[in-house]
């Protein structure tokens, strides 16, 4: 937990972007707007899911929570981005990395198994319909986030806590806009070869294996769609899931996208700015996928609206 002097870290300097002062008016225009529609789409599926009872099922259930680990992702890296150009600062203490780092890998962990029980919910309506109340009930439910929860926290702080047995050298620029822990890797003096196996195995557990579940319970949901006799019957089935296949598809691609990009190039630049699909832009485009193909949300969000304007009618008057 030092360099490699034995000097104690006081702090890291994150290089974003781009140095240019001329961009940074640009890029903090451009994240500012992202961070904001993050927050007010995903927020309405809350307030949505929260006022209506009709949407007070286990799907609904599973996506108000995704909706609040998009907004804790993007609120874990975006303002600390934003601070640091308003005081055109680049400075981010070494205590507050290692908390930055561990919400990281704790929310991107749980954006995966969420994804995968939400998965598991559709397998259950399209290949057991009679048995669904029963089996998804809200003790069930309840329970899967509440372990989904508890592998993610348990992996982040064990992947935290390796770190903070590193050793750094005197070099303390990270390349990225905020601290990834690859990054924080190749500035490590001490040998980084446990730490690096901790985090494949984590890949493969946490990453491999609920994209194992997923493969799954869909080529499960496709031979059940298949066996529908009517075309009407197969599109509404397949229209359950068009949703959470598209997010699916998104947050997946543009993980693999991130690392297949950095390990082709070996820029770390490219690495961040590839970041940024999956740690901002997937979680902005979540509520408007869910939203758009969804006739029960925007049920829910035109009555919210209509409640919000009555009330705002009644106020001026």
């Amino acid at each position: 937990m030092g360099r490699g002097n034995d000097t104690p870290i006081s702090e890291f300097i994150l290089l974003g972007f781009s140095e240019e002062p001329a961009l940074q008016a640009l890029i903090f225009g451009l994240f500012l707007s992202m961070y904001l529609i993050t927050m007010l789409g995903n927020l309405l599926i809350i307030l949505a899911f929260s006022s209506y009872s009709h949407l007070h099922t286990p799907i609904y259930f599973f996506l108000s929570n995704l909706s609040l680990v998009d907004i804790c992702v993007t609120s874990t890296t975006i303002p600390k981005m934003l601070w640091n150009i308003l005081t055109q600062s680049r400075v981010i203490t070494y205590a507050g990395c290692i908390t930055q780092m561990y919400f990281c890998i704790l929310f991107a962990g749980l954006d995966d198994i969420l994804l995968t029980v939400m998965a598991y919910d559709h397998f259950v309506a399209i290949c057991h319909p009679l048995h669904f109340m029963v089996i998804m009930n809200p003790w069930l439910c309840g329970l899967l986030v509440l372990v989904s929860w508890i592998m993610s926290a348990l992996n982040s702080l064990l992947q935290s806590v390796m770190v903070l047995q590193l050793s750094f050298c005197t070099h303390f620029e990270i390349a990225h806009y905020f601290c990834e822990i690859q990054q924080v890797f190749q500035l490590a003096f001490s040998d980084t070869f446990l730490n690096n196996m901790v985090i494949y195995f984590a890949a493969m557990l946490l990453g491999a294996g609920p994209l194992t579940g997923i493969i799954y319970s869909y080529s499960k949901i496709i031979s059940s769609i298949c066996g529908i006799p009517s075309a009407q019957g197969k599109y509404k089935a397949f229209s359950t899931c068009a949703s959470h296949l598209s997010v699916v598809s998104l947050f997946y691609g543009t993980v693999l996208g991130v690392y297949l990009s950095s390990a082709a190039t070996h820029s770390s630049h490219s690495s961040a700015a590839a970041s940024v699909m999956y740690a901002a832009v997937t979680p902005m485009l979540n509520p408007f996928i869910y939203s758009l193909r969804n006739k029960d949300i925007k049920r829910a969000l035109k009555r919210f609206y209509g409640m919000a304007g009555t009330k705002g009618t009644i106020i001026l008057r």
